[in-house]
């Protein structure tokens, strides 16, 4: 049975940005694993971080990563596969980024997470042995996502990996940020054509992420337009070759 592993920066990336195809490689008969590296919990958040819980309705006493981790397992079943994996590491408003504004700007000099992320992402891809990887592309330049790119291609990783286009950064402006544009550049394109019960299940498992859902989209029926939009489509750059042939999946 080959194995595939999504590396999600954040608690919804992964189902956002691929996750119909996920659940068209389940339903092929892969194993799919959704890991997601920023998770761990912060006991008495504050500043900015306690910020970006209270406003969206959640008391300073709420585990917020905690509830969102929860969500994260309903999103996975929505999408047929199996249980996801969190790794501990902390958001970047847990690393000093105190607004807004720093999340989509450069990295902080004093921000060493990618050499922390990159020994546990190699302990986790030898673990699986996944046969593709999925990870970002970083569009929209949020620092956890530039950060998790770094790490992961400062590894010699064997695997094909299909890099994601970061939605919904992708839709929000007509040209958004691509700080890593360089990198993709040049790697072949790949298109997901998803079938009905695929964009059934996407939406279900996007839907899950109830606590983000409001600030992301304005709601379910936002999140619903949204997707249909993107009509049933998801997109990648490529690198290295498929081991074997993806149904729905067009290279080049």
């Amino acid at each position: 049975m080959p194995t595939a592993l999504a590396l999600s920066p954040h608690l919804d990336d992964a189902a956002f940005s691929c996750g119909g195809l996920l659940a068209s490689l389940a339903q092929a008969g892969w194993r799919v694993v959704m890991a997601t590296l920023f998770t761990g919990s912060v006991a008495d958040p504050q500043g900015f971080a306690l910020a970006c819980q209270l406003d969206k309705g959640l008391a300073p006493d709420v585990d917020y990563m905690a509830l969102r981790r929860d969500e994260d397992v309903r999103a996975a079943a929505a999408l047929g596969i199996a249980p996801p994996v969190h790794l501990p590491f902390r958001e970047a408003p847990h690393r000093g980024y105190g607004s807004a504004p720093e999340l989509f700007s450069d990295t902080r000099a004093d921000d060493g997470i990618a050499a922390e992320l990159a020994p546990a992402l190699a302990g986790l891809i030898a673990a699986e042995s996944p046969d593709l990887l999925l990870a970002p592309q970083a569009i929209g330049g949020h620092v956890d996502h530039v950060q998790v790119v770094r790490a992961l291609r400062s590894l010699d990783v064997a695997a094909p990996i299909l890099w994601w286009r970061d939605f919904p950064y992708t839709v929000r402006e007509d040209a958004p940020k691509e700080p890593l544009v360089g990198l993709f550049a040049t790697l072949a394109e790949a298109k997901m054509r998803l079938d009905p019960d695929a964009q059934a299940r996407k939406r279900a498992a996007c839907a899950a992420y109830a606590s983000q859902i409001g600030f992301q989209f304005g709601g379910e029926a936002g999140l619903n337009a949204r997707l249909a939009r993107e009509a049933g489509i998801e997109r990648f750059r490529l690198s290295g070759r498929l081991g074997a042939a993806i149904p729905g999946l067009d290279e080049g």
